[in-house]
């Protein structure tokens, strides 16, 4: 690709913003306020908000390979942080996809060198599942339902962390988990019933407010 190609698309779509409205930019330069925090995969196939439909400022966005929410991920911690306690976001999406190389790569035995220590965190999202995932025998099936439960325990992992608890115990926030089914673009509500998993988990997990 030619990256003046780039600058061009940019420039038309200035061009498009300022016809629609000549105040565009004069509005999106001034404070945010973003009312959902998305986490999500960092595939360059997966555009957050074009297949959302919405526009620049209203959603906060972080990605990483497989849409992990890991403890010592401190990119993701501050995100998050950052998002519920300061922002104040009132919806939390972790949303993975369908066909995802990041899933894929952890089901297999091949040593990734530095992407190792990342891709055990899915292995261990299948070892939790072990059962349910071996006795499915088509393989892409098998990735598929793996990129589900993946979404999952993240939202678990979500769920761990003080702010977000501080913000489930008051009402001030919704986690969702997602799936975007890169073969027909539309976005699956995974519906996981939550209050089942805080009930499961806040024995171990809750923190004190």
């Amino acid at each position: 690709m030619d990256i003046e190609y780039i600058f061009n698309n940019n420039r038309q779509w200035i061009s498009d913003k300022l016809k629609q409205d000549s105040d565009y930019f004069k509005k999106l330069s001034g404070e945010q306020s973003p009312e959902i925090l998305y986490i999500g995969c960092s595939d360059s196939r997966v555009t957050t908000g074009d297949l959302m439909g919405i526009e620049p400022g209203d959603m906060f966005v972080h990605r990483n390979i497989a849409n992990m929410v890991s403890n010592t991920d401190l990119s993701a911690m501050s995100v998050i942080n950052y998002a519920v306690s300061y922002l104040k976001v009132k919806h939390v999406v972790i949303c993975g996809h369908y066909n995802c190389g990041g899933v894929k790569a952890a089901m297999q035995s091949k040593d990734m060198g530095i992407l190792n220590p990342w891709l055990r965190n899915i292995r261990d999202v299948y070892r939790l599942h072990k059962d349910e995932l071996n006795a499915i025998e088509d393989e892409e099936q098998k990735y598929n339902r793996l990129v589900e439960l993946n979404v999952q325990e993240q939202c678990v992992n979500l769920i761990k962390t003080a702010e977000v608890q501080k913000a489930l115990l008051h009402d001030h926030i919704t986690v969702h988990g997602w799936v975007f089914d890169i073969h027909t673009g539309h976005i699956i509500d995974m519906k996981i019933d939550f209050n089942k998993i805080l009930k499961d988990i806040m024995e171990i997990y809750r923190l004190e407010s």
